[in-house]
């Protein structure tokens, strides 16, 4: 299965702040721009709500990118820049909140007001990760180009929050209480937004396995292809962050303007999208029941809830007239269903990478068009026969010897040692 990008046809139709913000990038780069942006963004529309489910949901979205060293995947810290203001006033106003309270000095005043900031840094505690979702009326994001560090969090019992990004993914009430810290949190309907990176020896360690729920709440999106050395004095350059200075003045607009409501704005699909979001996931369903494991269910069916979330901040994005609804429009359905489409692809391969020694339905269809003993040569081939590139032929083969589905006996020989 090859690595594709993103439909060139999506870049011609996003919403003025993403236009901007991947205007000057091109390849995966523009698309890891592109993902990362809408990821950061998925933590700025406060009073935006939708209905999924049964369930009121908000616009939070988890993306990773998992890609070797020197390939380009640094450009999703771009997407900081988008939130930053946003950011930086929250923090400001929050610390004179504290000030002035302090300086009172009355114990009658009420509670002491707590920081609040936007972007968390992975390498928290979790009575701090417990903190900061508390203190934000809004939700927080995490931006981390390091996955490591955030798997380093999950080795230790004060600072495993592995839980809370489980249940802060679908909103779901989480709390905290150590007597002797005399701490006791309660967060109703957490909001919590993730875009980060990492590398391939980075995945697993986070990951852990597929049955442990983390995995499936992560929009992904995976390459192998290293980067050229580049022009850094290229003037295009000089552009990256100009043009996401302009968005992120718009973004910063767009959530002053949204945090003031005083009303909450329900986002919201119509019959046909309705109708066409359902047959088109079915569709999806089958596909996978049939060709892959069953075990990629659980990633489909939360690709759902990303979809309609994806949907929701693109449609924010063309602009809201504060009123109580916000209807879905075509384009930004479609070009949704676009990018989820290609994600999705990117999911399986991720999920097909992970060693539990099981073929997906794909993998057991091409080892078996295989002889018992074949080589290299062969597999390739046969791989040209299934539209399955050299390189990702070659991937296979790796992933089967970690799996023990086939064995080396020689340069460019194997054996299949499932029967």
């Amino acid at each position: 299965m090859e690595n594709e990008m993103i439909d060139g046809l999506v870049y011609n139709n996003l919403p003025e702040i993403l236009e901007l913000a991947t205007s000057s990038f091109e390849g995966r780069e523009r698309d890891i721009v592109l993902l990362s942006s809408i990821g950061v963004l998925s933590s700025c529309l406060p009073n935006v709500f939708g209905n999924y489910d049964g369930k009121e949901i908000y616009s939070n979205l988890y993306t990773l990118f998992i890609a070797p060293p020197a390939s380009g995947k640094g450009v999703m810290n771009y997407s900081r820049l988008l939130v930053e203001r946003i950011h930086d006033k929250l923090f400001l106003d929050s610390r004179r909140k504290m000030k002035k309270y302090n300086d009172k000095n009355d114990t009658n005043s009420g509670a002491c007001p707590k920081l609040e900031i936007k972007i968390v840094p992975a390498n928290i505690s979790s009575s701090e990760m417990y903190s900061y979702l508390g203190s934000s009326k809004d939700g927080i994001v995490i931006i981390e180009s390091e996955a490591d560090t955030m798997s380093a969090m999950m080795k230790n019992d004060w600072s495993n929050y592995s839980d809370v990004l489980r249940s802060a993914f679908h909103h779901e009430a989480v709390s905290i209480c150590r007597k002797g810290d005399n701490l006791y949190l309660y967060i109703k309907e957490p909001k919590l937004s993730i875009v980060m990176s990492g590398t391939p020896n980075q995945f697993m360690p986070l990951m852990q396995s597929k049955g442990n729920g983390l995995f499936s709440r992560f929009m992904m999106y995976t390459f192998d292809e290293t980067q050229d050395f580049k022009d850094v004095f290229a003037p295009k350059t000089k552009e990256y962050k100009t043009f996401f200075d302009k968005a992120g003045i718009k973004v910063f607009n767009l959530y002053s303007m949204l945090s003031e409501l005083d009303c909450r704005i329900e986002f919201k699909f119509t019959e046909n999208q309705r109708n066409r979001f359902l047959n088109e996931f079915k569709s999806i369903q089958s596909i996978v029941k049939e060709e892959y494991s069953q075990s990629f269910l659980s990633n489909l069916n939360r690709h759902g809830l990303m979809f309609y979330r994806m949907c929701m901040i693109l449609t924010a994005l063309r602009g809201i007239d504060a009123k109580k609804e916000l209807i879905c429009s075509n384009r930004d359905f479609i070009i949704s269903l676009k990018i989820i489409k290609t994600v999705l692809k990117h999911a399986l391969i991720m999920h097909d990478d992970i060693e539990d020694g099981v073929l997906s339905k794909t993998d057991e269809k091409f080892l078996y068009g295989l002889k018992k003993h074949f080589t290299r040569k062969e597999a390739v081939e046969l791989g040209t026969k299934y539209n399955i590139p050299e390189r990702t032929v070659d991937d296979k083969l790796v992933q089967w010897r970690k799996k023990r589905a086939i064995n080396k006996t020689g340069h460019g020989k194997f054996t299949r040692v499932l029967s």
